[in-house]
């Protein structure tokens, strides 16, 4: 068996065992040194890894995710719950800090100061960011064709609409773009939007989808899109953390 069966084979092991329990895979993994967690965790898709970061102690995720490149560590980092996160960012050195803050949204680091001040249930502590995204002109084939390689698991209820600047304009059904003509751009037929800011009470957001939208997208005060509360964080109270990513 040659090496890259081998890697093949210890990779394929590895997500299964992260996908069965990824509570007991960051325990192991986070016992290893720190040079072989990495070994295992770096051929691996970013979702396995980030789901075994989550529940990993935050000095022993920090310590791996330096290893990782520089752009597959704040590419992971943007995607973990927000107080994980927060904890892991605050474990780098300042030099680490510094050069993952070249990498990443202004507004992500930003959010990563201040989730700390976000009370349990509000919009900010229960969003998500596993969301999609797209600028106004961006042509609505150009949303279908990513829509397309996704996971089944993976496709959202709607797409949100920014401008250049990330400020949020609106959304669009995904289920609705099917009906559109396929050069029609994304501001063209979005509908708007009414959206929570990150530390207004999460439970705000039942009479917003009670009135025919599905997600509620959270917001900074320049209107900037932070995150969304899926319809489960507005029925029934669930751990304050959440995913971050941008498309």
């Amino acid at each position: 068996m040659n090496n890259s069966t081998n890697t093949n084979l210890n990779s394929w092991i590895t997500e299964k065992f992260i996908s069965a329990a990824p509570a007991a895979a960051a325990k192991a993994l986070g016992g290893l040194v720190t040079h072989e967690a990495v070994l295992l965790l770096k051929p691996l898709k970013a979702e396995f890894v980030i789901l075994c970061l989550n529940p990993m102690e935050a000095a022993k995720a920090a310590a791996i995710l330096r290893r990782l490149p520089a752009r597959q560590g704040a590419h992971i980092l943007s995607r973990l719950d927000v107080k994980k996160a927060a904890e892991i960012f605050a474990a780098f050195s300042v030099p680490q800090r510094e050069k993952m803050k070249t990498l990443l949204p202004k507004h992500f680091v930003q959010m990563l100061e201040k989730s700390c001040d976000w009370k349990e249930g509000s919009a900010g502590a229960l969003m998500s960011t596993d969301f999609l995204a797209f600028r106004t002109e961006t042509k609505l084939s150009e949303m279908v064709e990513k829509l397309k390689i996704l996971p089944r698991k993976k496709l959202p209820l709607v797409c949100f609409v920014t401008d250049k600047n990330g400020k949020l304009k609106g959304f669009i059904r995904s289920a609705e773009l099917a009906f559109y003509a396929p050069v029609s751009t994304a501001g063209s037929v979005m509908s708007e939007a009414q959206a929570l800011l990150p530390d207004q009470e999460a439970s705000a957001a039942g009479k917003i989808t009670q009135q025919g939208q599905p997600v509620v997208p959270v917001v900074d005060k320049e209107g900037v899109l932070l995150g969304a509360l899926n319809p489960f964080s507005t029925i029934a109270p669930i751990p304050a953390k959440k995913r971050f990513g941008w498309f």
